[in-house]
């Protein structure tokens, strides 16, 4: 089974069991957990739900990119029916009535971000590692990327969300994606705690432990100068005017992206910091998923990253100078078919 459902006392738990695969999700995956996180909200016997995972190098890599890939080339359903459904789980994760506790141990990308950072607490290992990596590959930070990362200290959600850049679990308290940090040794006996209390904060908050100063931090000045530009180009001179070799690692790494994507991602977040609800975000987002999946950056960022992985992927525009802002606006218009339904 890709998911496994268990009740320890009152707690309703979820275990991703797909190790072999980094617990990336496939559609089947997505609505199972979305019905049984609706029936555990209606039960009285379950007080807090936990999300956690099998094989110890994952909690969740994402989605299944190359069923997607797979789908966006023949043009099927499969496209449209995978982010409906997990962006409505997105959105029953967010506004979820009782405590959702994600143990995040291993790789957090992705899809499974959309699975933890929502959820009312999120307990990162020692062994954590988070990133959204989606301008490498033609596509755009989703699963609630729109309303989080614009609420990220300073400019550190746009960052994070331009370069892909890799945190730690230091950084990722640090960027409040994260509200505590517990080894993964732990975690079994932190689930025992959390069976025999009904107050989960007070648990964890005894159990945690530090994470030490997170790297971050001393970039954090630059991040904040640069990356508050309104326009790609303008955050690149930036960059390249600032002393040191962070700040030309951090240009060279945005120059390799997608830079559609790099257009469409910092019109998304200065959207997303404006937009009223979560809800709103997370219709946003099923436009541009729509609108991205099947384009040329998509389909050559996934064959250069995941297919032939020659990590050489031939970006059209080539440019950000090339790309128009007429195209980027498309990406956001309305679709022929009703926006997302979120019940």
């Amino acid at each position: 089974m890709d998911v496994i459902f268990e009740s320890r006392g009152r707690i309703g738990v979820v275990t991703l069991n797909r190790p072999q695969a980094l617990n990336a999700l496939t559609l089947a995956m997505v609505v199972d957990i979305d019905r049984r996180l609706t029936a555990w909200a209606d039960d009285p016997d379950i007080a807090a739900v936990v999300i956690r995972s099998a094989g110890g190098r994952a909690f969740c890599a994402g989605g299944d990119i190359r069923a997607l890939y797979e789908a966006a080339r023949r043009g099927d359903a499969y496209t449209h029916d995978f982010y409906r459904e997990e962006y409505r789980l997105n959105h029953r994760i967010k506004t979820y009535p009782k405590p959702h506790i994600a143990l995040i141990d291993g790789i957090v990308m992705g899809g499974g971000v959309g699975l933890s950072v929502h959820g009312s607490h999120r307990v990162a290992s020692e062994r954590s590692v988070f990133a959204m990596p989606e301008t490498g590959i033609g596509f755009f930070p989703d699963v609630g990327g729109t309303w989080f990362l614009p609420r990220c200290p300073g400019q550190l959600g746009t960052y994070l969300g331009l370069t892909g850049a890799r945190l730690g679990a230091a950084d990722m308290l640090y960027g409040s994606i994260a509200t505590h940090q517990c080894p993964s040794d732990r975690f079994e006996s932190l689930l025992d705690d959390l069976e025999r209390s009904s107050v989960v904060t007070e648990v964890l908050d005894r159990r945690a432990t530090d994470a030490g100063e997170p790297p971050l931090a001393q970039h954090r000045a630059v991040i904040d100068r640069c990356f508050a530009a309104d326009t790609g180009e303008e955050i690149l001179r930036r960059l390249d005017r600032e002393p040191g070799d962070w700040a030309k690692e951090t240009a060279a790494v945005l120059r390799r992206k997608s830079p559609t994507s790099l257009k469409i991602v910092l019109r998304q977040l200065r959207l997303g910091a404006e937009l009223p609800d979560f809800a709103a975000a997370m219709r946003l987002e099923y436009r541009l998923s729509q609108r991205c999946v099947g384009s040329h950056d998509f389909l050559e960022g996934v064959r250069a990253a995941v297919v032939d992985k020659d990590q050489a992927p031939r970006w059209e525009p080539a440019t950000l100078a090339e790309v128009d802002d007429n195209t980027v606006a498309g990406f956001f218009a309305p679709l022929e078919e009703p926006d997302l339904d979120l019940g």
